[in-house]
């Protein structure tokens, strides 16, 4: 008899292979649209010009002459994408006087010392040299006139780089004439680095004489649009600027820097900019007059004011403190409201007018948040992964069912939470999240929910940071290769470039009949398949038959009994109508059955229907 392969969509891994039975128990690079599994989309770059660091946030806008810029926060640096094209907008946080940097050159060495009064700098740090003269031979003025990192630090005054030339004999004494000095802010952490020693782990944990142990930060952006403009920080700074109209070729400057700064927070968090009332915030700072950071206080602008944080009766800057939770983890604009994620909590800001200006209500406790990416608004509904399940409010606060729970909060690298990233596919209604599996030290794996099927499906993939296709034809993501890439583009990956073919994949959770007391024999397969979009001339996929002898046995091998286990169907002609492989005999025998489906080749895509399976009984042993 002819049985049709008809599973209910999206992907089921709470229980046992048997236990999902009538669904999906595997998937990669696949999702469900109405209903049906078919291949994600491919990527492709959006230039062959790449980035330094590894990317950890995006903002996407449009300025009022039409521009179409991304912004890209790295470990590294900070960047205005346009074009295909990285401009380094990177701050400076120090610029010395003429004469205020010096060379030591070595005969024979690329390594010259630096002699700079209270640089600041720390290893791996930027600084980029101006008004330079020869020193005489190799080392000549095009040679320092341009950025270096910082090799070592020797002492608070002295520090090395690798020239771009070898010294020679004539290379010598402490030249360089009026050299300026311009160091771009500190770099940051690639991910989260164990240190331990004193002042590491909290205070009293753990036995006298001994030091604690913590994770060093990873650099993490947040930013806002200010109009055309961009207001941005990174954890544990100040906030920057960055004036549109000034060009991509101008770098950003700190907030305080600006006409009519008054009280700018020295350190903050994260930067915001509310969409309608137009308040910039501060989300973890100091308190007016102070230095160290409160990690649970407010501050906000002057409205339209991004440089007066000063609070008097003639405007509407100001502040207030969240009372439940250790630290402000993640915002995101709602559609009424300003959700604000602790550690412990989510509250909803609201602009109430003068004189209270924004007030904070708590919408839910006893919560948690992953990280400070792992949120998105999404179809008026804000999602979050917490730190062992998912969440949702809608009005409410409530867990959010997962029926991939335990696949991936049993295998997360738990001391890389921070990097855990969120955003929408909306042209297929899904919500992603990437993150690093147990043994990773970076993003490798996603997990999506489809909010109007209300299901869940998995994969591997490495991406570090990602937004929608806001004012792009696709959604941009940040991939390990330090450059961004179109989603959704194509049917292949060309992430560097060549276009290479991404392996596609599903398994069915194990199914039988009457209840498993007798073995199945199959002998044919009708496949259902369309490999519309493809564009491989003769595109294929593989479905494969999976026997048990019983649902704890594992696989049959070989999979067949003297037949096939495998049918290969492809794509025949596609005028005047798409054809494909009809019929294919194998000869599988088992009293539990998968099919899993499969494509490697490049230039494919497809979409399954309703494949049948030709089986009849065939004993109990």
């Amino acid at each position: 008899m002819l049985k049709s392969l008809t599973l209910k969509p999206g992907v089921n891994r709470e229980s046992t292979r048997y236990a999902a039975e009538g669904t999906w128990y595997e998937t990669d690079k696949v999702r469900f649209r109405f209903g049906l599994p078919e291949k994600i989309g491919g990527w492709q770059r959006l230039s062959a010009s790449t980035y330094l660091g590894v990317a950890r946030s995006l903002t996407n806008w449009a300025t009022l002459s039409g521009q179409n810029l991304l912004a890209v926060g790295t470990n590294l640096k900070y960047y205005i994408e346009r074009g295909g094209q990285y401009f380094d907008v990177t701050p400076i946080r120090l610029t010395t006087a003429a004469g205020g940097a010096t060379f030591a050159a070595v005969n024979g060495s690329a390594v010259l010392t630096v002699t700079s009064a209270s640089h600041g700098a720390q290893q791996g740090d930027y600084v980029t040299f101006s008004a330079a003269v020869s020193l005489g031979g190799n080392i000549t003025a095009t040679v320092l006139n341009r950025e270096y990192v910082v090799l070592s630090v020797l002492t608070g005054n002295t520090f090395t780089i690798t020239a771009t030339a070898t010294a020679n004999a004539s290379d010598v004494g402490n030249g360089g004439g009026a050299t300026v000095a311009a160091y771009q802010i500190p770099v940051g952490n690639e991910i989260e680095v164990p240190f331990s020693g004193w002042s590491a782990g909290r205070w009293g944990f753990g036995t006298w004489g001994f030091g604690g142990v913590t994770l060093a930060p990873m650099r993490i952006w947040s930013q806002s649009n200010f109009g055309e403009d961009l207001f941005f920080t990174y954890r544990g700074s100040a906030p920057f600027y960055w004036d549109a109209s000034t060009g991509v070729t101008t770098r950003a400057v700190y907030v305080s820097s600006l006409g009519g700064a008054s009280n700018v927070p020295v350190i903050s968090n994260i930067a915001f900019v509310s969409d309608i009332f137009r308040f910039a915030f501060c989300f973890g700072a100091n308190e007016l007059g102070a230095a160290p950071l409160d990690p649970m206080l407010i501050r906000w602008s002057d409205q339209e004011d991004v440089a007066n944080w000063t609070p008097t009766a003639l405007n509407q800057a100001g502040s207030l403190r969240l009372s439940q939770g250790t630290e402000i983890v993640a915002v995101r604009q709602a559609r009424q409201e300003v959700l604000v994620w602790t550690d412990s909590a989510v509250y909803g800001l609201q602009y109430l007018g003068a004189p209270e200006v924004w007030g904070a209500q708590l919408l839910g406790s006893n919560i948690t948040v992953v990280s400070p990416n792992g949120t998105i608004y999404a179809n008026n509904v804000a999602y979050w992964m917490g730190i062992d399940k998912f969440y949702y409010y809608d009005g409410t606060v409530k867990t959010l069912p997962c029926t991939l729970r335990s696949y991936v909060f049993n295998d997360i690298n738990k001391n890389q939470f921070n990097q855990v990233i969120c955003g929408t596919n909306e042209q297929f209604d899904e919500v992603w999240w990437f993150y690093p599996s147990a043994g990773a030290t970076q993003n490798n794996r996603y997990v999506v929910y489809n909010y109007v099927e209300n299901i869940w499906f998995y994969g591997n993939l490495s991406r570090s940071a990602w937004i929608d296709a806001d004012l792009r034809d696709n959604p941009i993501a940040a991939t390990y290769s330090n450059n961004l890439v179109s989603q959704e583009f194509g049917v292949d990956s060309n992430e560097l470039g060549t276009a290479t073919p991404i392996i596609a994949t599903i398994t069915s959770g194990e199914f039988d009949i009457d209840e498993g007391d007798r073995f199945m024999m199959i002998n044919r397969i009708l496949p259902d398949m369309t490999f519309v979009g493809s564009t491989a001339d003769a595109p294929s996929a593989t479905m494969t038959i999976l026997p048990l002898q019983n649902s704890g046995s594992g696989y049959y091998n070989p999979l067949s009994v003297g037949g096939n286990s495998t049918a290969t169907i492809t794509r025949i002609t596609t005028v005047p109508i798409e054809e494909f492989t009809g019929q294919v005999f194998v000869r599988i025998r088992g009293r539990q059955i998968a099919v899993k489906i499969e494509s490697t080749g490049l230039g494919v895509t497809w979409k399954l229907g309703k494949p049948r399976l030709d089986i009849r009984p065939d004993g109990r042993r």
